[in-house]
């Protein structure tokens, strides 16, 4: 039995309010990734193919689709419980998929017809390690469509550790002046939905596929790899431009073009 979609609503609406605690200008950050994918696939004829990356409750992707309505998006997420709530409370915005990013023959379970425009992500590829993130690079390299785009929206640290600091800084005051932090945090959240009984068959599930002693990432985690680690394993995948397009503090928005 699927949620209703009352349930699904409140959810999406708790966990849109205490991602602000974590990403810096989210809503600024969702705006550029669609500045970008919109530009790229504004000479693709028919119908541009999307891919979210880690698409949780599908915040992004619903962004996407209402900013363009004429692209087909596939949303992928290994959390059968943010899924879900992406399902129910999202339910046009894309079609959603069960898998894990990075797993043997995972491209496979997307189901596409055809080479991808745009693949986008926000803070869902820094739990991937080096060598992981670079096979995921080339995997997307070879979906993508010569002159596609892949957006990555995330916190990278900085390599100078004085930088590292200011840049949090700059983070937390701007949380501060938007009164972010007033917001119920990532572990209070889940330990709400613990008391949902609608979703506790899912949250079972979810408990039942995460490795031991692992907590989750969706605060945003600690991302090992910075910008600079990150454009050179793009360019190793195949892309031929690499860069910054957008950066508040330590949270970027990063383009890699095919």
């Amino acid at each position: 039995m699927g949620l209703s979609l009352a349930t699904a609503e409140r959810w999406v609406e708790r966990w849109e309010r205490q991602q602000q605690r974590y990403a810096v200008d989210r809503e600024e950050r969702f705006t550029v990734i669609a500045d970008v994918v919109e530009q790229s696939v504004s000479s693709v004829p028919g119908r541009p193919l999307v891919v979210d990356l880690g698409c949780g409750p599908g915040s992004l992707a619903a962004r996407l689709a209402r900013r363009m309505p004429y692209a087909d998006i596939v949303a992928v997420d290994m959390d059968p419980l943010l899924l879900e709530l992406a399902r129910t409370h999202h339910a046009d915005a894309a079609r959603y998929v069960d898998v894990v990013i990075g797993a043997p023959d995972w491209t496979h379970a997307l189901g596409l017809d055809r080479p991808l425009d745009a693949a986008v992500s926000t803070t869902a590829l820094h739990y991937l390690d080096a060598d992981a993130l670079l096979r995921t690079y080339r995997q997307l390299a070879g979906l993508l469509r010569p002159g596609g785009v892949l957006v990555n929206g995330d916190h990278f640290p900085h390599d100078d550790s004085v930088l590292a600091g200011l840049a949090g800084c700059v983070g937390r005051r701007h949380a501060e002046r938007g009164q972010a932090l007033a917001h119920e945090d990532w572990a209070s959240w889940w330990a709400a939905v613990a008391q949902d009984p609608e979703l506790t068959d899912l949250l079972a599930e979810r408990r039942r596929r995460q490795p031991a002693g692992a907590t989750g990432t969706g605060t945003g985690g600690a991302p090992c790899l910075s910008v600079p680690a990150h454009e050179r394993l793009l360019r190793q995948a195949g892309f031929r431009h690499v860069g910054v397009v957008w950066q508040y503090g330590d949270s970027h928005v990063v383009v890699a073009i095919r």
